[in-house]
C-alpha cells in the first residue's frame, strides 16, 4: 500500500472531521446538531452496522483470545504510562492519574475506529473489530470505574468499606442498556437462527448503517470545538503521544510477534489502538468531577493529530503484511 493509497483512506475520514469542526467554528451548525448526530450514531447507526455484520458474517475458526490479549496488553501499558505521566511528571492526584490513564488507552472505536476499518478493510476488517468491541466497552468501563472509585477514595482518605456490589450493579445496568451491547447480542442471536437478512428490512438497515460513518465523523468534528486543544496542552500532548504511537506500537508487536495473528487482524488491532482518545475518558472526569481539562484536551488534541499518525500506522502495518 503506497502513501497515496493510504491517503485515500485517511484523508476522507479526517476531512469529514475537519468539515464538522469548521461548520461548528463558523456557526453553520450548533452543538445541538453534534449531539443529535452523536445520538443517531451511537443509538441507531453503528448498532445497526454491528447487527448486520455480526448477524450475517462468517466467523473464522479462530479463537478471539489472542486478539483480546494482544489488544489489552497494549491497553495495560498505555494506561500505566498515562497514570505515571500524570502523577509523577505533572504531580496530579491519584484520581486524575487514573483518568489520564484512560485518556492514553481508551480508543474512540465507534466514531473513528469503525469508519477507518470499514473504509480500509471492508466487512472482512469489521469482523475482528466488532469481536474486539464486544469486550472493549465492558472491560474498559469496569476497569475504569473501579480504578477511579478506588483512587477517589484514597484521595479523600475515606475509611468506610468499599461497596463493590453497588459499583458493579451500576456498571451492569449501564452496559445492558447500551445500544452497542444490545446490537452485539441481537446480531449473535440472529446468526444462531440461520435466517437470511434480506428484502425491505435489509435495505432499511443498509441505508441507516451507511449513514453512520459520515455522521460519526462530522459529529466528532463538531465536538472538537467543545473539547478544545490548548487548556491543558502539555499533559494532553504527552498523553496523545502514548495514545497515538506508543499503544499501537505495543499492540503491533504483541499481535504479530507474540500471538502470530494474521496480517488483517494485526492491522485492525493496530489501527484501532492508534485511534484518538474516546469520549468515555471525559465521562469519567465528569462522573468524579476532576481532570475535565486533561480529558477534554486529550480528546481534542489526539483527534486533531490522529490524521497524521494514522498515515504512519497504516504504513507500519503494511510492512507486516
Amino acid at each position: 500500500m503506497t502513501f497515496a493509497e493510504i491517503g485515500v483512506i485517511v484523508l476522507p475520514v479526517f476531512g469529514l472531521v475537519g468539515l464538522g469542526f469548521l461548520a461548528s467554528r463558523f456557526g453553520l451548525v450548533g452543538d445541538r446538531v453534534g449531539d443529535g448526530l452523536g445520538d443517531f450514531v451511537n443509538v441507531i447507526g453503528i448498532p445497526l452496522l454491528i447487527f448486520r455484520t455480526v448477524g450475517t458474517a462468517h466467523f473464522p475458526d479462530q479463537s478471539p483470545w489472542p486478539l483480546w490479549f494482544a489488544y489489552f496488553g497494549g491497553v495495560i501499558v498505555a494506561w500505566a504510562l498515562g497514570t505515571l505521566i500524570a502523577t509523577r511528571v505533572f504531580g496530579r492526584s491519584r484520581t486524575e492519574g487514573v483518568i489520564a490513564g484512560a485518556c492514553a488507552s481508551f480508543s474512540n472505536t465507534v466514531m473513528v475506529g469503525v469508519p477507518l476499518i470499514v473504509s480500509a478493510y471492508g466487512e472482512a476488517g469489521a469482523l475482528p473489530l466488532f469481536m474486539l468491541i464486544s469486550v472493549h466497552l465492558p472491560v474498559m468501563m469496569v476497569t475504569g470505574t473501579l480504578l477511579t472509585e478506588r483512587a477517589a477514595r484514597l484521595d479523600r482518605g475515606a475509611v468506610e468499606p468499599f461497596d463493590l456490589a453497588r459499583v458493579l450493579k451500576r456498571i451492569l445496568r449501564n452496559l445492558i442498556t447500551n445500544a452497542l451491547v444490545i446490537a452485539l447480542a441481537a446480531g449473535a442471536l440472529w446468526r444462531m437462527t440461520g435466517l437470511p437478512l434480506t428484502g425491505v428490512p435489509r435495505t432499511v438497515i443498509d441505508q441507516l448503517a451507511s449513514a453512520a460513518v459520515p455522521c460519526a465523523l462530522f459529529a466528532l468534528g463538531i465536538g472538537l470545538k467543545r473539547y478544545g486543544l490548548f487548556g491543558e496542552f502539555r499533559i494532553a500532548a504527552a498523553l496523545s503521544v502514548v495514545k497515538l504511537l506508543v499503544m499501537p506500537a505495543f499492540v503491533l508487536v504483541l499481535a504479530h510477534f507474540v500471538f502470530g495473528l494474521t496480517p488483517l487482524w494485526t492491522a485492525v488491532l493496530t489501527v484501532t489502538a492508534g485511534c484518538p482518545s474516546g469520549v468515555n475518558a471525559y465521562l469519567f472526569a465528569v462522573r468524579f468531577d476532576t481532570a475535565h481539562g486533561t480529558a477534554s484536551n486529550s480528546i481534542g488534541l489526539s483527534t486533531a493529530l490522529a490524521g497524521f499518525t494514522m498515515v504512519l500506522l497504516f504504513n507500519a502495518v503494511v510492512q507486516f503484511g
